[in-house]
């Protein structure tokens, strides 16, 4: 069965850095698009970036500047560099797949791993 695991979580002052790794298996990357969301506690389910099959990618506002999205089809995995990191960037993080529809739209992701916690502190 698909699996999507996410790794790299953890507590960081503001100002810090991350590495976000999600790890594919029983889906081969290259065939998805993939992408990364975050939940805050109370908040709806928020779009941050996607990296296509194509190599093309694109990062929230939000986020523009501060996180990056790579892939790496050798590995199945994808990765969301996360620098200058702020206490609003706090938030469940989760990696998913899609292979059409939306990018802001979680409906459209058909796979999602179980997601990491990230908090920054002030």
């Amino acid at each position: 069965q698909v699996q999507l695991v996410e790794s790299g979580g953890g507590l960081v002052q503001a100002g810090g850095s991350l590495r976000l790794s999600c790890a594919a298996s029983g889906l081969t990357v290259s065939s998805y698009a993939m992408g990364w969301f975050r939940q805050a506690p109370g908040n709806e389910r928020e779009f941050v970036a996607i990296s296509w099959t194509g190599g093309s990618t694109y990062v929230a506002d939000s986020v523009k500047g501060r996180f990056t999205i790579s892939r790496d089809n050798a590995k199945n995995t994808v990765v969301l560099q996360m620098n200058s990191l702020k206490p609003e960037d706090t938030a469940v993080y989760y990696c998913a797949a899609q292979t059409g529809g939306s990018v802001r739209r979680p409906g459209d992701y058909r796979y999602w791993g179980q997601g990491t916690q990230v908090t920054v502190s002030s």
